[in-house]
């Protein structure tokens, strides 16, 4: 879904199938919603599988684009720090 109001992003692991873990899909989940807050983006669904994490925005395909680089910045930067093997 994407128009001048509405966007939706994918983010999928780069590898394996880490949201199987109950934490990890919990701290992924809850660092979209803080990010919409934090940027007043307003995120309206976040849906995650196994190996991948969906997020619904209310705003434009470009400033969607920038939510996703951010997410992916700080998931990565937790996991790793988190799960160093």
């Amino acid at each position: 879904m994407s128009d001048s109001t509405h966007s939706t992003i994918v983010l999928r692991a780069l590898k394996g199938r880490p949201l199987t873990d109950k934490k990890v899909r919990a701290i992924v989940e809850s660092s979209a919603w803080a990010i919409g807050e934090r940027t007043g983006v307003r995120v309206i669904s976040v849906e995650t599988e196994d190996d991948r994490i969906r997020v619904a925005l209310e705003c434009s395909r470009l400033v969607a684009v920038g939510f996703a680089a951010e997410l992916r910045r700080l998931t990565e930067r937790w996991y790793a720090a988190k799960f160093p093997d």
